[in-house]
């Protein structure tokens, strides 16, 4: 079966009170719209096709990928016209999957689910039990249970008002009919607008087989108007996120307060205190231990590594059985190997520790390579800018560097090595040496203190 996918996306969101279109809204990190692209690509369509309107080049710019077929509706007239500026893209299709851009939480099963009991024949509507439907459109069903139609609430009868069963706005059109319906749409109703949901009647009408597929819960196909609705829809995949982890063999001090905004890829026995933050692609292996409040994006934690509180690590890799924090900072391009240890208030960019070494207070170390077993003392900086260029600092096997050392990039301590407290390397230092460079401490008798000058 030849499947192609709409989802529209051209809506402005008036009730967000926002500059930012209403689908380039996050959830969990990532626009509402690249939720539901996500999703459809899921069940390998021929092609997906993104109707846009308000914010068009905006929302382009965000989420432009090859595999996109952008489509543009100038006015917004309604559901069912929108579907129709796609339909030149999607001729030949057996089945045309309609889905809608500010539905973060739908499931690829929920989806496939419906695509597969429609096929290339039948009509397939999502529709949900609701407590609350206002504002959903009511499917309206025959003493038989059959579907008769989808009325809008705007249009919708006393009676109907008090259906349950809501539409929610998700199709499988039948490919060879879908033109022919959508292009005879009528828009007499009180919004004045070609709706979607009319193909219903028509198909009906055909006796053609309907069929209805139910998400897992309601959440799973809100959509977001408001911001309110947003901190809703985002809540309930951090929910869903912090299941999955501790069905995965996680334990999470409080599901709670735990925000994943990427893909986490976790191993067993693994403990997570609160408030911490998993953003981007972030891998944790066995028996990984994070504080609380910490911060990690795009970086991959080995085995037995213990993350203490408030440390942020980003593009870094952090070996088997190293130790990390508190308050420490791990830049872009950061390994750790097996054992290495980065203390408080420890800052790193480009570099790579050996294993064992330890760099444990209020140190700088940038574009550098630390040997196995090294000790940096507190206080040491590399040097590595000198406004125009970056420098590489290269500390050998079983080095001491004294407190407070500046290290001049490019510069060389051998293996072995030790600085002098203080010290400012602006040569290499051969192996085994010491390397003192301070100026020569002098001592003043009888020294008078400055007094405060009476007023």
């Amino acid at each position: 079966m030849i499947l192609d996918i709409v989802i529209l996306a051209a809506g402005q969101g008036t009730r967000m009170r926002s500059a930012l279109p209403k689908v380039l809204h996050p959830v969990a990190g990532k626009p509402m719209l690249g939720h539901a692209i996500d999703c459809a690509r899921a069940l390998s369509p021929r092609r997906i096709h993104v109707v846009i309107g308000h914010g068009a080049e905006q929302v382009r710019a965000h989420l432009e990928a090859p595999d996109l077929h952008w489509v543009m509706q100038e006015q917004q007239l309604g559901t069912g016209h929108a579907v129709a500026q796609a339909l030149p893209g999607a001729e030949g299709a057996d089945q045309i999957l309609v889905l809608y851009g500010d539905v973060p939480l739908l499931r690829e099963t929920t989806l496939k689910r419906l695509s597969e009991q429609a096929g290339a024949e039948a009509l397939g509507l999502l529709t949900v039990e609701m407590q609350d439907p206002t504002g959903y459109g009511r499917i309206v069903r025959d003493a038989a249970g059959r579907v008769l139609a989808i009325v809008e609430q705007k249009d919708a009868s006393p009676a109907q008002l008090a259906i349950r069963e809501g539409n929610t706005g998700i199709m499988a059109l039948p490919g060879r009919h879908a033109a022919r319906w959508l292009n005879s749409l009528s828009n007499a109703n009180a919004q004045g607008e070609y709706y979607l949901t009319d193909v219903v009647a028509k198909a009906v009408e055909e006796e053609l087989n309907l069929v209805v597929a139910q998400p897992e819960d309601e959440l799973e196909v809100m959509g977001a108007n408001n911001r309110q609705q947003l901190s809703i829809l985002e809540r309930a995949w951090q929910q869903r996120e912090a299941l999955r982890l501790m069905t995965a063999g996680v334990t999470l001090a409080d599901p709670a307060r735990l925000d994943v905004r990427g893909e986490v890829e976790v191993g067993r026995d693994i403990f997570i205190d609160v408030n911490v933050i998993l953003a981007g692609r972030v891998q944790l292996a066995d028996g990984v231990t994070i504080e609380a409040n910490c911060v990690i994006r795009d970086a991959s934690i080995g085995a037995g590594a213990h993350i203490k509180a408030f440390s942020h690590i980003e593009g870094a890799e952090v070996a088997t059985g190293c130790d990390v924090g508190p308050y420490a900072r791990l830049r872009p391009g950061t390994r750790l190997q097996d054992g290495a240890k980065i203390g408080n208030f420890v800052e790193t960019k480009k570099a790579d520790i050996g294993p064992g070494a330890k760099v444990n207070h209020l140190s700088y170390i940038g574009d550098a390579q630390v040997g196995a077993q090294a000790n940096v003392g507190a206080g040491t900086i590399t040097c590595n800018y000198d406004g125009v260029n970056k420098s590489v600092t290269h500390i050998g096997e079983n080095a001491f560097i004294g407190s407070n050392t500046a290290l001049v990039a490019p510069v060389r301590v051998g293996a072995g090595a030790s600085t002098g407290a203080g010290t400012i390397v602006t040569q290499d230092v051969p192996d085994g040496a010491l390397a003192v460079g301070r100026a020569r401490q002098r001592n003043i008798e009888g020294w008078k203190r400055p007094v405060k000058r009476s007023s």
